[in-house]
């Protein structure tokens, strides 16, 4: 791919609700040109469960206190909460001439590379994307192209209170278990876990010029 001669932003945004980061990353997509910058976003959110277009009402069992909202990525009904880090790729992958396999790959790798830095033995399947040991999900991988733009990205379960997966068929599977990294003895804080997944996703797609922001306002 060619180099780009900007760089790409790498924003860290704390804790935040889901609905206003969602429609913050439609209307970045919406309005950027062949000159805007592409960003990743850090992030964890606070307790809600999301509901892809391929999702199925069935699969939410008892949502109870944790809001439901229906989204454009694909895939069917996850959780995302405290102690679990999100990774959105706002990538313009038509100028990185990438395709979708090829960042779908990008975002699975990156956490099999974080967790074998600590002799987790991690894998990605075909047909049930994410990341996977001794067949638990630790990490969910969800996408959304628009205009030759990616947006959303992965959810990887770090450290946090996995009862709400409970509540429903987890990506559409009923039955399927929930870990995170630090059952595992991975990464137990989501700042070890921030530098591991964008060091091995940025090097995956040879994205070399990486500036680092907090928040929105920089």
């Amino acid at each position: 791919m060619s180099e780009l001669t900007f760089p790409t932003y790498v924003r860290d945004l704390g804790t935040q609700d889901y609905l206003p980061i969602w429609q913050r990353m439609q209307e970045f997509t919406d309005t950027r040109d062949a000159n805007t910058p592409d960003e990743i976003w850090l992030l964890e959110h606070s307790p809600v469960f999301t509901q892809g277009q391929a999702g199925k009402q069935e699969h939410i069992l008892a949502p109870g206190d944790i809001p439901v909202v229906p989204v454009d990525r694909g895939g069917q009904v996850t959780y995302h909460g405290p102690g679990q880090l999100m990774m959105y790729i706002l990538l313009d992958i038509r100028r990185r001439k990438m395709g979708v396999r090829h960042l779908v790959t990008a975002l699975e790798k990156c956490i099999v590379l974080t967790l074998a830095e600590n002799d987790v033995n991690a894998y990605a399947k075909k047909d049930a994307p994410g990341v996977y040991v001794d067949e638990q999900k630790v990490c969910s991988v969800g996408l959304r192209i628009r205009k030759g733009c990616s947006f959303h990205g992965l959810a990887f379960n770090v450290d946090m209170d996995l009862r709400p997966f409970l509540r429903i068929n987890p990506c559409g599977y009923a039955g399927l278990e929930m870990t995170d990294s630090n059952r595992l003895n991975g990464p137990s804080s989501i700042a070890a876990a921030k530098t591991e997944v964008v060091k091995h996703f940025c090097q995956l797609l040879d994205i070399q010029q990486l500036a680092f922001k907090e928040g929105f306002n920089e």
